[in-house]
């Protein structure tokens, strides 16, 4: 298939080009992120392929359908960006990658919990200033904790299993138990007010729906303990940002660990440091000394990378032959 690759980055074309020896598509890679005025560089392409960061909406598909692009190749698991009642009216199959590497955003979640509670940001800038001193530098320690996970999904279930590596007590909430994971690793499921008043560590991993967007908010940061750990590796409008700074302020986490966040859309995966930012949240999260803020990368392993190219031009031969689209986000 001929695909035109929207908003890539040199990691994309070093996976994508390397697994494309096996399938052979014809790719052409873009650096701009697909938009209404963008995607008439797709122009004589079967399909367009784009990832989590970008707006996909009715104009964009609208556009797609007239040009005889029939497919979305999401490279990504997510896909909340996706007007997905304008692609069933022009119908446009939308395939996704619902797992490429758990382990991968698990470990950087716990790796987050961890730099955070020991403020490892702080100390590694101190000792480059020649200031060993250790003020400021309180951690908890986590064996023996709770851990709540919100969310078992694979990425979640990764992570109960390392919390559970770490010693910790691991409670569960999910609108779909899975029983036959929490009896084998010595975990159990509660309610998800029962999770919030228990943990002492907090996880989120779940996708972000209409249903929990702002989950976490002033009501359900008033239920948690009092220096809680909150972590996020899975999408940033599961967080009300301005009651999380009013409860960060009122003193309510030992630690905040954020990999997404609500206003990424345009900062994440380019460099602004020689731009000026006119307005931004992540400014105000990044002046508390217990923050710690990376850049939607939990993602960002060689296996996932490989991984994740590897599905998407499956996803993209299994389209061309007409077989069963097994990913298709419907």
């Amino acid at each position: 298939m001929r695909i035109a690759f929207f908003g890539t980055k040199d990691y994309d074309r070093k996976w994508f080009t390397k697994m494309n020896e096996i399938f052979n598509h014809e790719i052409k890679y873009l650096r701009p992120r697909l938009s209404n005025e963008t995607i008439s560089l797709a122009n004589g392409y079967d399909a367009v392929c784009t990832f989590v960061d970008t707006e996909v909406n009715r104009e964009t598909l609208k556009y797609m359908k007239e040009n005889n692009i029939n497919l979305l190749l999401l490279r990504c698991a997510g896909f909340n960006n996706v007007d997905l009642n304008a692609a069933k009216e022009y119908d446009i199959k939308v395939l996704r990658v619902p797992a490429y590497s758990p382990y991968a955003v698990a470990e950087h979640a716990m790796s987050l919990a961890m730099a955070a509670n020991r403020r490892i940001h702080k100390a590694y800038n101190k000792v480059r200033d020649n200031d060993y001193s250790l003020i400021g530098l309180d951690g908890v320690t986590l064996y023996g904790k709770t851990a709540g996970i919100i969310g078992t999904g694979k990425i979640g279930t990764c992570m109960a299993k390392i919390c559970k590596g770490f010693g910790m007590n691991v409670i569960l909430s999910d609108p779909y138990p899975n029983e036959a994971f929490a009896n084998e690793i010595g975990a159990k499921y509660v309610s998800i007010e029962e999770l919030l008043k228990e943990s002492d560590l907090i996880s989120l991993h779940c996708p972000l729906t209409k249903d929990n967007e702002d989950f976490i908010n002033k009501e359900t940061i008033s239920l948690m303990k009092d220096g809680v750990i909150l972590v996020n590796t899975s999408r940033g409008g599961l967080i009300n940002t301005e009651d999380l700074i009013d409860g960060i302020k009122a003193e309510k986490f030992h630690a905040v660990a954020l990999d997404v966040y609500k206003e990424e859309d345009g900062l994440v995966f380019d460099d602004l440091s020689n731009v000026i930012l006119e307005h931004t949240t992540t400014a105000r999260l990044l002046s508390f000394p217990n923050v710690i803020l990376t850049s939607h990368q939990a993602f960002l392993t060689n296996e996932a990378l490989s991984e994740i190219a590897r599905v998407t031009l499956d996803n993209a031969k299994m389209f061309e032959e007409g077989k069963d689209l097994i990913n298709e986000v419907k």
